[in-house]
């Protein structure tokens, strides 16, 4: 029992210095690994002790003389106490997030978004993409609440794109320049290469988080430089989310428009078929779909829908001002968009 309640001190004194002390800085893979081992070593005691008033009150008694001395120790530190064990894995995720020391290569490691299909299936822990697997904790989604449904984007997603906008926001509290945090968001990128289509669905979740806009208006200027990524969230996300994202970021909006009006710019019209078609820029954009994103980004901003169409009209008077079909991609898609 001794044992019990000396690695129970142990844990949580971990989990109140992850935040911030400077040694994460020397973390390497082996070590994080071992943090997350302690982190589950105390949720499983809370599993098994939670219906045992006698043990329970042990580690109770422990934890409160833990969180005497951590609090005459730490400046801002918060009592941990027996229920909270039950997520530990979630503070300990939540402390390295929020401490700007945690090593690049160990943030690429925690969001790395391969398949769960590709992780090893024992009872070691596998540290890499462990953001995304600690989905089932409740409190992930009290902090941060996204705005849209998960199921639009994946639990996944959501439990990243919340831990990715909590990290900006740490690293903004430290005072990091821009060349820092962009540098995060490129190490997460990287981290998501084999996954791209669901890296779309982290950002989203995090732009659309309800939190301190300013590390979101970081991450929205980060990803207007990402033309591909930008693009790829066109073709990839529900367009209620896409819309969403264009109602909340005008700079967003905007260039989700240009997106859509480069893709109209590089269609031609099939005589065989009958229809436009995309030549080579994305050839899974249809001139149907195209016009489908017109009609909802109009929606969602009814003041963008002038301007745009006067552009159209400006094109198709440059393409000959034609009213048959056909003959200017600008004045059919003008018509379709008044029907």
């Amino acid at each position: 029992m001794d044992t019990l309640l000396k690695n129970l001190a142990s844990s949580v004194e971990l989990l109140a210095v992850v935040a911030q002390s400077d040694a994460v800085e020397q973390w390497d893979e082996q070590t994080l690994t071992r943090a997350f081992q302690w982190a589950r070593y105390c949720e499983h005691l809370f599993s098994r002790f939670d219906n045992n008033p006698v043990i329970r009150g042990m580690m109770e008694k422990q934890l409160q003389l833990t969180n005497e001395n951590l609090l005459s120790a730490l400046s801002g530190y918060t009592e941990l106490s027996f229920s909270d064990l039950s997520q530990c894995q979630h503070l300990l995720l939540s402390g390295l997030l929020n401490n700007p020391k945690l090593p690049g290569s160990l943030m690429k490691t925690l969001f790395d978004c391969k398949s769960p299909a590709d992780t090893k299936h024992s009872d070691d822990l596998e540290v890499t993409g462990l953001c995304s697997r600690i989905i089932q904790s409740k409190s992930a989604c009290k902090i941060l609440r996204p705005l849209t449904d998960s199921s639009a984007v994946g639990a996944d997603a959501e439990v990243q794109g919340v831990g990715l906008i909590e990290r900006l926001g740490a690293l903004m509290s430290q005072g990091s320049n821009m060349c820092r945090t962009e540098h995060f968001l490129d190490r997460v990128l990287q981290g998501c290469e084999e996954s791209p289509q669901h890296f779309c669905g982290v950002i989203a979740v995090a732009l659309l988080t309800r939190t301190n806009s300013a590390p979101q208006d970081i991450l929205v200027d980060w990803l207007l430089k990402k033309h591909s990524i930008l693009k790829l969230m066109v073709t990839a996300l529900p367009p209620a989310v896409i819309t969403d994202l264009a109602k909340k970021y005008l700079k967003f909006r905007d260039a989700y428009c240009d997106v859509l009006k480069e893709w109209v710019s590089g269609m031609e019209y099939s005589l065989s078929e009958g229809e436009w078609l995309q030549t080579c820029a994305n050839p899974m954009v249809s001139y149907q779909k195209l016009t489908e994103h017109f009609l909802a980004l109009f929606e969602a901003c009814p003041s963008l829908r002038d301007d745009v169409e006067k552009q159209f009209d400006a094109l198709k008077v440059s393409d000959g001002d034609f009213d048959v079909r056909g003959l200017s991609v600008w004045g059919d898609l003008l018509s379709a968009l008044n029907k």
